[in-house]
């Protein structure tokens, strides 16, 4: 198994507006062999910023790995370039692989 996770830094008080631009995002992840599941997480918030992480299960390293060299990967990202004010910085990238 792993684990695909990126960490959103967002504008204190646009954190509606990040879950509704991810509400209504297509994916296109049900598309691709080995994806499992996917969530969106909420963390804590400061004075300069709230965190998210999407969280992603997949079948093994390999399989996410050919999801982001996909059509799905590129449709799904298709309009990530808009509302980029929300963003504090661009996300910050975490694997993990399952050892037990």
């Amino acid at each position: 198994m792993f684990i695909a996770m990126n960490r959103f830094r967002i504008a204190p008080g646009r954190e509606a507006e990040f879950i509704e631009i991810w509400r209504k995002r297509e994916s296109h992840l049900d598309e691709v062999p080995g994806f499992r599941s996917f969530n969106l997480l909420q963390g804590p918030t400061t004075d300069a910023f709230t965190l998210f992480a999407s969280h992603s299960v997949w079948e093994s390293a390999a399989a996410f790995e050919a999801w982001t060299r996909s059509e799905a990967f590129r449709k799904a990202h298709a309009g990530a370039g808009s509302s980029r004010d929300i963003y504090l910085g661009p996300p910050q990238f975490e694997g993990f692989e399952a050892v037990l």
